[in-house]
């Protein structure tokens, strides 16, 4: 039988693991402002499989990962990272969470941008005692009348 003290150690434990993932998720933004991609690398499982916003459908493994951020670096002068409202549930081995995230800065013609926000789906794993990124889905409401994307909305 489960006695109170067994259930606060067990909350203690989620809370704790929590805490771990979220500071890996900011660990993501410092090694975007500082345009690292070794440290984004090691924030990834080696096949993580990204539904990102750009084509196509899936990236997968963390080379195409780190392709987009690529990109992102080649627009970006300077970036920032921001994650709002995160969720979490930890059991074991597997976590999975979601929020909200934007990425915005000064482009490399100077113009700053507030960019957008966007959902956010994590997929985690504890490999070896660290949290990684083995799936994420961002996304944009669709405004189904258009077909377009909704990319004005804030949290």
């Amino acid at each position: 039988m489960m006695t109170q003290n067994d259930f606060r150690s067990h909350a203690d434990d989620a809370e704790s693991e929590e805490t771990r993932i979220r500071r890996r998720l900011d660990q993501i933004g410092e090694a975007l402002r500082a345009k690292d991609l070794d440290a984004l690398a090691r924030a990834y499982t080696t096949d993580v499989v990204s539904f990102d916003v750009e084509a196509p459908l899936q990236h997968v493994g963390v080379a195409a990962k780190l392709a987009n951020w690529v990109r992102v670096f080649e627009v970006f002068e300077h970036v920032t990272y921001e994650l709002r409202d995160l969720r979490f549930t930890v059991s074991g081995e597997v976590a999975f969470g979601h929020g909200f995230a934007r990425l915005h800065g000064t482009l490399k013609d100077g113009t700053e941008t507030n960019g957008m926000w966007v959902r956010a789906t994590y997929g985690m794993r504890r490999i070896e005692g660290t949290w990684a990124i083995a799936h994420d889905q961002v996304s944009v409401p669709l405004d189904v009348l258009t077909g377009r994307g909704v990319v004005d909305l804030e949290p």
